[in-house]
């Protein structure tokens, strides 16, 4: 779920960078940061992310350079009607030529500078922009992300290739094969026969049947054999599938302890071992997987 993407563009005056980050999680968690005045921005955005992602901790930023608007002039008209009115009611004491307008607009007040206002067309527009370029900073996110998982697939795909390698020694170990727990326990029983004032042979005899049904581990290597077939179908699944993964390594992780608490052998303990140690990488590349 890692991956970076940053797109750009401009709206008239108005200049916007998107940043789009993702680093692992559990769940989908999306933080936007937007700048002062575009706070109406964030909500959107954060749906968008939420219907194109399934998965991370998300981190969107959105930077804004707008380039100062150009002023413009605008003649006081009102303060010119009045001048004007004023040389009429002034007639006879000034003289009677009109003030030529170029005199007109060297008066205090006449022309001001006026800086020119966004109206809110414009406004829906730029930010109509800028949720289009965070549809185009997600869709580089997700190619990286998707690049990252493919990487991720080979690695997964090894560790559920070395469980299944150990899934076949343990079950042609020594320490799993029927006739060989039957042997042993048998040996087991004819040397604490021989024991003097032992406990009665009917007794024994049961508990000897619970020893033999404790360390029968075929049942938890059939449970981790198709716990990898289940791992091998999720591979393939072109759904998110990092979830069920999680679950399936604490399945996996289950069945490989009860196998080494079950063992009797030297041999099955260190393939239970290897296991829990496979697991664990699996598990930690798994929370990596939408």
């Amino acid at each position: 779920m890692t991956g970076f993407a940053r797109t750009s563009g401009q709206f008239e005056r108005h200049r916007w960078t998107w940043e789009a980050k993702s680093v692992n999680g559990r769940s989908l968690d999306v933080r936007v940061k937007a700048p002062y005045g575009y706070d109406r921005i964030e909500l959107p955005a954060k749906k968008l992310a939420s219907d194109r992602l399934g998965r991370g901790s998300v981190s969107l930023t959105l930077t804004i350079e707008s380039e100062r608007a150009a002023n413009t002039l605008q003649v006081n008209r009102d303060l010119l009607d009045d001048l004007i009115a004023l040389h009429g009611e002034l007639a006879g004491r000034v003289a009677s030529d009109p003030p030529k307008i170029e005199t007109l607009l060297t008066v205090k007040g006449m022309v001001e500078s006026a800086e020119a206002v966004e109206t809110e067309d414009d406004t829906e527009k730029h930010e109509l922009a800028i949720m289009q370029g965070l549809t185009e900073a997600l869709d580089g996110l997700i190619i990286s992300r998707g690049a990252e998982g493919e990487r991720l697939h080979a690695l997964i795909e090894d560790y559920v290739t070395n469980l299944e390698t150990l899934c076949r020694d343990a079950r042609n170990s020594g320490g799993a094969r029927v006739n060989d727990i039957q042997d042993r326990l048998r040996r087991q029983l004819e040397e604490l026969m021989e024991i003097p004032n032992s406990i009665n042979e009917e007794r024994l005899a049961q508990e000897v049947a619970i020893l033999a049904t404790k360390a029968d581990v075929r049942e938890e290597i059939d449970r981790l054999e198709a716990h990898c077939a289940a791992s091998r179908d999720l591979l393939v699944d072109s759904g998110p599938a990092g979830r069920r993964l999680d679950f399936l390594c604490q399945e996996f992780n289950r069945e490989a302890n009860t196998l080494c608490s079950k063992s009797a052998s030297e041999e099955l303990t260190r393939i239970g071992l290897e296991m829990k140690a496979v697991i664990d990488q699996f598990r930690e590349q798994a929370q990596n997987v939408e």
